[in-house]
């Protein structure tokens, strides 16, 4: 046993040995951290030996690879075959399960944003919100990809999620769906200002925002534009990029910066791709508002394009790549950030609006005493011959817009506004 045990040692030890081979092209000057090796062959032995449950030396080793990466930072992970398949189906917005976008940090597991249409977002659970435990399992220690298996499941199962909210322990049971995002809505709110939604950037959104633009010109000339991307988690860099082309006929959209030549890029504006290049467009964010979206609001507002407005963005401003290994398996790995085209980093300090409008419920005082000029006696008529108007005439009333959304009709009162400011200029 003791010789079968050495040998194992051995041939683990040699094979560490070869790692730092694979990449001497990087890492050529570096000493080889032999007494580290040694510390991890330890390590594996303890483990191997003394724990508890039985593993093999694959699962071992397949725990340290998901160790070594996810220690890095909160976005990077190693995916196994069917791991890297899940993510796969979740970037091309077809799965199964409750749709939410959730971000591990400190052992704290905290929504993003639900995605529109969700089990989740139907149920009332909100940015912000913590998830204590799902089902019965608490959700410390866990790795993201463990988390995603207990959120995910056969479509019309359940899952039970206990969420922390203003320090308040909220339960909800959630049926699993199919959950099939179409990424762009888009909608008319009048006076020629058309709405586009979109709750993240999936590989095809761009394509998708392309279309609903062109549906929507042959209705009517859209005159202004609101594009919400509120509560969006972000998703596909090259979709925020198509997005952004399509307001913006030249320059640089976002350019991304890492150790290494091949993490750096620039992306810049086609004006081929410009569909909207002249029209006022104010861009909803908020603290959901993550990554990608964090790159169309930056851009836009960099360029002049776009009157942000709402609350400051989440701050992931970190470029993840999938990079395949030659088992099947992948990482995931952070290996750039991304800047705006006058060269801000959002990362860990976000948009910040240059209209901070909080989204609020709006009332009107009710009972207040005012008496205008109609209603004095023996007053004069109007020399034009109007329609004389009395206090009861002049009381406001809100909107439904303004009720249900006040972010929403801040912006489109903006844009109902400009062209006499433009006037006035």
């Amino acid at each position: 046993m003791i010789k079968s045990l050495c040998q194992r040692i051995s041939s683990l030890f040699m094979a560490l040995m070869l790692l730092p081979i694979l990449f001497s092209s990087i890492q050529a000057k570096d000493a080889l951290p032999t007494a580290e090796i040694q510390s991890f062959v330890e390590t594996f032995e303890t483990i191997h030996e003394g724990y508890v449950e039985t593993l093999s030396d694959e699962d071992i080793l397949r725990k340290a690879l998901k160790g070594m990466v996810s220690g890095l930072d909160p976005h990077s992970e190693y995916f196994t075959k069917s791991e890297l398949a899940d993510f796969d189906e979740l970037t091309s917005g077809n799965y199964a399960g409750i749709g939410v976008e959730v971000e591990m940090k400190d052992k704290i597991l905290t929504i993003i944003a639900p995605i529109d249409g969700s089990p989740a977002a139907e149920a009332g659970i909100l940015p912000g919100d913590v998830i204590i435990r799902i089902d019965s399992t608490l959700i410390s220690d866990l790795s993201m990809q463990d988390i995603v298996g207990l959120m995910r499941g056969d479509v019309g199962s359940k899952v039970k999620l206990a969420i922390e909210r203003e320090g308040e322990i909220k339960n909800y049971e959630l049926t699993r769906r199919l959950v099939e995002d179409a990424s762009v809505s888009s909608k008319w709110l009048g006076n020629g200002i058309a709405y586009f939604r979109i709750s993240q950037f999936q590989s095809d959104s761009s394509r998708e925002f392309s279309n609903e633009i062109k549906t929507m010109t042959k209705e009517r000339p859209i005159q202004a534009v609101v594009l919400d991307l509120r509560n969006n988690p972000g998703g596909v860099l090259q979709s925020a990029v198509g997005i952004v082309d399509a307001f913006v006929d030249k320059g640089l959209i976002v350019y991304t910066k890492g150790r290494h030549e091949l993490s750096r890029s620039e992306f810049t504006a086609i004006e081929k791709n410009t569909l909207l290049g002249k029209v006022p467009v104010v861009v909803l964010i908020n603290e959901g508002s993550a990554s990608a979206s964090e790159i169309v609001a930056g851009a836009l507002q960099d360029h002049n394009r776009a009157v942000v407005l709402g609350t400051e963005s989440f701050g992931k401003g970190s470029v993840q790549t999938v990079i395949p290994l030659s088992n099947g398996d992948a990482v995931k790995l952070t290996t750039a950030l991304y800047y705006t085209p006058n060269g801000r980093s959002i990362q860990a300090q976000g948009i910040t609006p240059d209209l901070i409008v909080p989204q609020a419920t709006l009332s009107v005082e009710k009972g207040q005493f005012f008496v205008k000029e109609a209603e004095l006696k023996g007053h004069l008529s109007n020399g034009t011959g109007g329609e004389e108007r009395t206090s009861a005439d002049a009381q406001p009333e809100i909107g439904e817009l303004a009720s249900s959304d006040f972010q929403l009709f801040q912006a489109v009162s903006i844009l109902k506004t400009l062209p006499k400011l433009v006037q006035i200029q």
